[in-house]
């Protein structure tokens, strides 16, 4: 339930973009959420731009439609703006979301990375999605799209763990050379979740400099942190449930980052990454 608050009180912050999954288990709220706000006349469909990912179980082309639809189906909107495939790895097509041996070990499926992109491909030509995108990919894994016989769409992003932490440098400069905008996700870090998150490495949110840098402006370390990112030309998703600091995390747009704080910041990169995706 609170995912449905959390969606209202962004939009009345003035979010726009909102990114989700079919793995969240909560589009239902989010699209009502969405629905919500549309009829109380705070916005129209086309202000929103919601972000729906393709799950490691739904690579296989012919599963890649009947997924969208369900998404759409559960959100109750006619489309997305943004689809993206989740991870460039698949499981076993399934009804279990993280399918699993007797032992305990992932069971992966081997699919044509290209196959399923030609099939995000049609599902823009349906007008399904507006556009279609990709997560946690590589140079390698977007040059085998990229140089796709008979490529119709290009990506139109990469949505991949960033924040000053782990300033992705190379992948982001790649991306650029090919119109393709980074999505950073755990701008701030993330939650110290050891179940998901790499728990040895340093909190991102005590740095020194971020909190020297937040003193000067009046501003948190959360806040510069998003301001390097969107200096950076990369899209930021912070989540919270927090209603302040969901406010909090949209005051980044009334000061700017000097040169030379962007190279501290850009200093501090340690090539760490807190999502480690270990499966």
């Amino acid at each position: 339930g609170s995912c449905l608050e959390s969606v209202k009180i962004a939009i009345d912050t003035g979010y726009r973009h909102i990114d989700g999954a079919f793995v969240y288990y909560n589009e239902h709220e989010v699209g009502q959420a969405i629905r919500e706000k549309i009829a109380e006349g705070r916005i129209k469909r086309e202000d929103i731009f919601y972000c729906g990912k393709l799950w490691n179980t739904c690579h296989p082309p012919e599963l890649v439609r009947p997924t969208l639809e369900k998404t759409l189906k559960i959100l109750q909107l006619d489309y997305v703006d943004l689809y993206i495939i989740e991870l460039p790895m698949a499981f076993k097509p399934g009804d279990a979301i993280y399918p699993k041996d007797e032992n305990g070990k992932f069971i992966y499926h081997e699919t044509d990375l290209c196959a399923t992109w030609e099939a995000m491909e049609a599902c823009k030509d349906a007008g399904l999605a507006k556009s279609i995108g990709v997560s946690n990919f590589n140079r390698r894994q977007l040059e085998m799209i990229l140089n796709k016989p008979g490529l119709k769409y290009k990506p139109v992003s990469n949505q991949v763990e960033c924040h000053p932490y782990f300033t992705q440098p190379k992948l982001l400069e790649f991306c650029r050379q090919h119109d393709i905008v980074i999505v950073g996700y755990s701008p701030l870090g993330t939650s110290r979740d050891e179940t998901w998150v790499n728990v040895s490495s340093p909190p991102l949110l005590k740095d020194p400099v971020l909190n020297a840098i937040g003193k000067k402006y009046n501003k948190t370390a959360a806040q510069v942190a998003l301001r390097f990112s969107i200096q950076r030309g990369v899209v930021v998703i912070p989540k919270s449930f927090n209603p302040q600091r969901i406010r909090e995390n949209f005051q980044i747009f009334d000061f700017s980052l000097t040169e030379k704080e962007m190279k501290e910041i850009e200093a501090l990169n340690k090539n760490v990454r807190y999502v480690e995706l270990l499966m």
